[in-house]
């Protein structure tokens, strides 16, 4: 494997060191000797040491609890809930005033698709880094600018007449007008007129979705060639003037009737890409060019056989043999960096994407780059050496990421061999009409085993036929439809937007006290809620703050206090209703229960009016309650009992508790065995058995995050936190420091108090959702006792099939032909009935065993039929002149004549 050595660079003079005299001039020779990680540290630094910015780590690619995105795409995804006003105020987030990083974005599905054309030029990426800085509330317009400036000028030596500003011209549609305050900023810098451009909403007025946080932008752009007037080629998509840096102004909210408000509080987010940077810096004009890529195109070279790369494009590629070197190189850094932070390719949403990623480049590396099987894996360790050490869990996770990937390139090569020969048998099939390939097989081969449909074309067209492309697109038109109208059925919840979040703080609306959830105790061995009265303080209707809400309207309801729980922590919110006083007949049943900066919002469709004031009494569903809170203690044992059956590298990828089961979804390279599951239940039932206490406690999160031992997953905690144990006191843990063989994990959900209220756990499902990530179904109490009765009714008339098959084999065909019909029913039944998985697995072995005995049987009886049929046709042999009628029991001699004891002539 190909090791990059870089050489010590020399130290530069300054506090971040800023680059020389000689360094500028380069510019117009030779490229000065920064690599990629000098000067994406001299960015941070710069932020971090000389104007008081805090380094936040980058999240990982998979957005924190956001559905409206695929993968994280922009540096700005983890700091929404601040611009939002979403942001819990006990967490650190909410502190944020300053803050820079360098974050991991993929932009390959959704709104930002960049897969199709990464590798025909030299600029497209799936993943890439983005360098950015950001102002909650704290400097605005002057300031990023004159940062900015200042950075790219004077530390990293950019000539200043390379570079070109552009600003927003206004609207007058909109009602925006141009943003003369950014101008001369920019003029009071020192940028000439000539070089400050004034441009529109599309390209300078930055805008979060079709409704939220907005404004206008300022963007720096670099021109390659320099020495001349470049103005008329910014914003042209010109490669030889390139936008660097954005810098966003929000300043606006997007209302959802598309009128503009200004925000309470003014925000600034930029974003500057690294590798057109580090392009830049290192005087090239391809990003593949610079040591963010060579050494990848280096270990390409070295497993594949064709020529070196040489960096064409277009007519000049002769066999896309360069396109293939970008193609590869770009797609392994993305599939390191995701399945490292947990998504892997799959059948659905981002992992459908990433699976569509590692095809294409299995595709290209086999089918023009000619490498064997494995090469694509091999270059794992390459990128873990040029990102690990701004990106650790590269190196912590290169194992796992080389596995998956391997295992997903044997099935896809597996995939096209049995996806050519279904293309084969159809064009041979009596139903293939000439020269029309049927778009309901191409669109299987594609949606049912991933084979791409340009393939599909490829394949066809070396044979003279073509897809009826009418009808595919039908089909795939007909399929985006049915996932739209899924997506569609979900009913979103309430949730305040910025502007009215502000307007509760301005109004002085404290934050909703929902201490009561965790208020419930022990008596008797029967869990008491406390009762809880409240006073409305706000009225939302979906678009504003209102005093009043008449009879039949949805809106959101805060209250000062709460026992409600709120939707968080993969736990489902409580259900339950209240009653206003002086009303006490009326009932407002709770639809949902979200939480938003502070705020417990109860989403209700108003049976009578209510106006803030109203005083109301809450009712909680307690039974849903309870079982929430016996599903989520018995997730926390299961996590425990997994990572102790399975050992400590399994890793939660995600959970819900619902009243009725719980899911928990986990990394680990292929599916339990039955003694594995068994171990699995044996280990959580015990801890159910000792009925332990479960404790908890408020802490600060640095000290929770001392403990040993301790279960965390990638959320924004706040501070102090909530600390759940199973069996130990959190006082032992903190002294404790060694590892703990217990459950213990920050949480905010609700927990029994006594682990003996589960009764019984079965796992009624695991299976793998994609390579390396499973997923466990899980029921509790009188369901789990239902699942365990079930299991062995149909154990037992498994073993009443295997009995009558062993005594006596079927005398008819008939008979085995309805033992089979059996068979098959009694396996749809342990196929779909909850049942526990380790139970279900072996009953599954059993019976395909009993299939098979059943159908030999069946096949056996069936060519003894057919032989008796066929000896009682008539049978006519020509001997001699003689025409000879031959009966089953008569046949010919060795020597040819016939030998019979009757003839009919």
């Amino acid at each position: 494997m190909f090791t990059l050595i870089l050489r010590r660079p020399r130290p530069l003079s300054g506090a971040l060191g800023l680059l020389s005299a000689r360094s500028a001039r380069s510019y117009r020779g030779s490229a000065p000797e920064l690599p990629a990680a000098r000067v994406r540290g001299t960015f941070l630094d710069f932020f971090r040491k000389e104007h008081g910015h805090l380094l936040v780590p980058s999240s990982p690619v998979r957005p924190r609890g956001d559905p409206s995105l695929l993968f994280v795409n922009a540096g700005m995804n983890q700091f929404k809930p601040i611009l939002l006003g979403t942001a819990d105020p006990r967490s650190e987030m909410a502190s944020y005033r300053r803050v820079t990083n360098s974050q991991k974005c993929v932009r390959a599905g959704g709104k930002h698709n960049d897969l199709e054309d990464v590798g025909r030029d030299l600029t497209h990426h799936t993943f890439f880094e983005m360098l950015g800085n950001w102002s909650f509330g704290d400097y605005f317009k002057e300031e990023a600018c004159r940062m900015a400036w200042s950075l790219l000028t004077e530390h990293y030596g950019i000539p200043a007449d390379r570079l070109y500003v552009s600003y927003f011209a206004g609207d007058a549609a909109s009602g925006l007008p141009a943003d003369e305050e950014t101008r001369q900023i920019w003029l009071d810098i020192g940028v000439p007129p000539r070089r400050l451009l004034p441009f529109g909403l599309k390209e300078n007025f930055w805008e979060m979705g079709d409704s939220g946080p907005c404004g206008p932008c300022t963007e720096i752009h670099y021109d390659h060639i320099g020495g001349r007037d470049a103005a008329t080629l910014v914003n042209t998509d010109s490669p030889d003037v390139v936008e660097i840096w954005n810098l966003v102004f929000m300043q606006y909210n997007r209302e959802v009737d598309q009128s503009l408000l200004l925000l309470p509080q003014f925000s600034v987010d930029t974003g500057m890409g690294l590798e057109r940077l580090v392009n830049i810096l290192q005087g090239k004009r391809s990003n593949y060019d610079t040591d963010l890529f060579t050494p990848l195109l280096h270990a390409i070279h070295q497993i594949s056989r064709v020529r070196p790369y040489s960096g064409r494009t277009g007519a000049a590629d002769v066999g896309k043999v360069d396109m293939a070197y970008r193609v590869v190189a770009d797609h392994i850094r993305t599939l390191s960096v995701c399945i490292a932070d947990g998504i892997h390719p799959g059948m659905s949403g981002a992992e459908l994407v990433l699976r569509r990623i590692l095809r294409r480049a299995v595709r290209f590396c086999v089918e023009v780059l000619q490498t064997p099987q494995g090469a694509l894996a091999s270059l794992v360790p390459t990128v873990s050496h040029i990102l690990g050490d701004v990106y650790p869990e590269l190196h912590r996770e290169a194992d796992r990421v080389t596995d998956i990937i391997n295992e997903n390139e044997a099935h896809f090569l597996s995939s096209l061999q049995q996806g050519s020969r279904l293309i084969l048998r159809t064009l041979n099939s009596v139903d293939y009409k000439h020269g029309v390939f049927p778009a309901s097989v191409a669109w299987s081969l594609h949606r049912d085993l991933g084979f791409p449909l340009d393939l599909v074309d490829l394949m066809l067209e070396e044979r003279g036929v073509q897809v009826d492309r009418q009808e595919l697109d039908r089909l795939i038109t007909e399929s985006h439809k049915v996932a739209s109208e899924v997506r569609s059925d979900v009913r979103a919840p309430v949730m305040l937007d910025v502007l009215s979040l502000a307007e509760l703080q301005r109004l002085g609306v404290p934050h909703t006290d929902d201490g009561l959830k965790y208020q419930y105790r022990l008596e008797q061995g029967r869990y008491v809620f406390p009762a809880c009265h409240a006073t409305v303080l706000a009225l939302y209707d979906g678009q504003t703050l209102v005093s009043e809400v008449s009879g039949g309207q949805c809106c959101g309801v805060i209250l000062d206090q709460t026992c409600f729980y709120s939707e968080q922590g993969g736990q489902s919110h409580d259900q339950g209703y209240f009653t206003r006083d002086g009303l006490q007949d009326v009932v407002y049943s709770v639809e949902e229960v979200v939480l938003a900066g502070g705020y417990v919002i109860h989403q209700v469709t108003a049976a009578d009016s209510l106006k803030t004031g109203d005083q109301v009494q809450l009712h909680l569903d307690q039974v849903h309650r309870l079982s929430c809170m016996v599903k989520h203690t018995a997730t926390h044992i299961l996590n425990f009992a997994l990572r102790k059956v399975l050992g400590s590298s399994v890793q939660q990828r995600g959970s819900h508790v619902a009243a009725d089961r719980l899911r928990f979804d986990f990394s680990v390279k292929g599916s339990l065995s039955v003694s594995q599951l068994q171990q699995v239940e044996r280990c959580v039932n015990d801890i159910i058995s000792a009925n332990q206490i479960v404790h908890s406690q408020v802490l600060p999160l640095q000290r929770a995050r001392s403990i040993r031992g301790l279960r965390t997953v990638d959320e924004v905690y706040p501070d102090p936190v909530r600390l759940v144990s199973v069996g130990v006191p959190v006082s032992e843990l903190l002294d404790n420091q060694t590892d703990t063989q217990t459950s213990v994990e920050l949480c905010c959900g609700t927990h029994l108090l006594q682990t003996g209220a589960i009764e019984d756990l079965v796992i009624v499902s695991e299976r793998q959702q994609v390579k390396g990530i499973s997923r466990i179904i899980a029921v509790t109490g009188q369901e789990a006792t239902r699942a365990r009765e079930v299991g062995q009714v149909l154990l037992q008339e498994v073993d009443s099939l295997s009995v009558r098959l062993s005594d006596s084999a079927p005398s008819s065909l008939d008979s085995a032909q309805r033992l089979a019909k059996e068979i098959g029913v009694l396996s749809d039944a342990v196929d779909n009935t909850p049942i526990p998985q380790w139970q279900r697995r072996e009953l599954q072995g059993r019976l395909k065993a009993l299939q098979r005995t059943s159908n030999t049987g069946v096949r056996k009886l069936e060519a003894r039929e057919e032989e008796g049929s066929n000896g009682r046709l008539p049978t006519f042999i020509l001997h001699g002149t003689d025409l000879f009628l031959l009966t089953a029991a008569q046949t010919c001699g060795t020597d040819g004549n016939l030998q019979a004891t009757s003839s009919l002539h």
